[in-house]
């Protein structure tokens, strides 16, 4: 008899707040879609790393005509200068840090530029000779980058010798930064669906306020005055919640899974069995914040 009466209260409190309830399911889902996306970018970084970081590759770029590099003092590298490289790479000092390595001709840095900027104005604007020959290193570990670079950075006929990873910290500095941003949007986000929840629980309890003040009369506890209120807000947060999991899953499914993984095929994107990740938390998280917000809401509001 209990759990029908209360059942009741809550479908006769979302129905007079309707319009309420709805801003309240809209409010969430937007503050958690923003949670939830912050969530995604972190996971997306972290597989990222895990994949690129095991393909990157240490490269020693070769001194080329107008190389001002100091290394590059006596002009481009020399056949003598490249074998004597060529041997330090394979010599058991060096070795035992790297998997393996090639040499990219000018020729070849030049078709690999073209493929990777096919599309691009810059391509009919550079020439071969403009791109310097290199050895391309896959590291053991690449944290031991510096070794290789320490000897081989004052070599005669070295130019530079670069890691990759550096370049993709930079990427990843500002995936960091975005996720950054979208934590702090959730965050006012959220705010302001505490407010509009404690808003509608109020207006709920000032349109059922007969009904209350009858109940208190008759010697009704705490939880049963209570618990249809709290249960609204719940209920619509759980709601906007759901719509924002089942928005992440969209995402995965369909913008990364679909189509950026067509576009670039050489990424690894989460996929949208990862966000599912996301979805209790979620749900928890607009529920317990709801539940909160409704609780310290009735205290002040109905004093019971």
């Amino acid at each position: 008899m209990r759990l029908a009466f209360i059942l009741s209260e809550i479908g006769s409190g979302l129905r007079r707040n309707l319009s309420m309830v709805v801003s309240v399911i809209l409010v969430t889902f937007v503050s958690l879609t923003f949670v939830g996306a912050a969530g995604m970018l972190q996971m997306q970084i972290n597989q990222m790393k895990g994949y690129w970081y095991d393909k990157v590759q240490v490269a020693i770029f070769l001194c080329s005509e107008g190389s001002t590099a100091p290394g590059c003092a006596s002009g481009p590298v020399t056949p003598e200068q490249q074998q004597g490289l060529n041997a330090l790479l394979e010599s058991p000092a060096v070795a035992q840090y790297i998997n393996d390595f090639q040499f990219e001709s000018k020729d070849e840095a030049y078709k690999h530029f073209k493929d990777q900027f096919s599309n691009s104005p810059i391509v009919d604007s550079v020439t071969p000779d403009q791109l310097p020959a290199s050895f391309r290193i896959n590291m053991k570990d690449p944290e031991k980058y510096q070794i290789i670079s320490e000897t081989f950075s004052s070599q005669p006929g070295v130019e530079t010798v670069i890691d990759q990873r550096q370049l993709l910290e930079r990427l990843f500095s500002v995936m960091n930064g975005a996720s950054l941003v979208a934590v702090g949007i959730a965050g006012v986000m959220i705010v302001c669906a505490i407010l509009l929840i404690a808003t509608t629980i109020r207006l709920s309890a000032f349109s059922r306020r007969r009904e209350t003040g009858i109940m208190r009369l008759v010697g009704a506890s705490k939880t049963v005055i209570q618990l249809p209120f709290i249960l609204e807000g719940v209920i619509a947060a759980v709601i906007g919640a759901a719509l924002a999991s089942g928005t992440l899953w969209a995402v995965a499914r369909f913008f990364l899974g679909d189509y950026m993984s067509r576009q670039y095929p050489d990424t690894a994107f989460i996929s949208s069995g990862q966000t599912l990740i996301l979805a209790p938390a979620l749900l928890v998280l607009g529920g317990s914040l709801a539940g909160i917000s409704s609780l310290l809401t009735l205290r002040r509001y109905l004093r019971v």
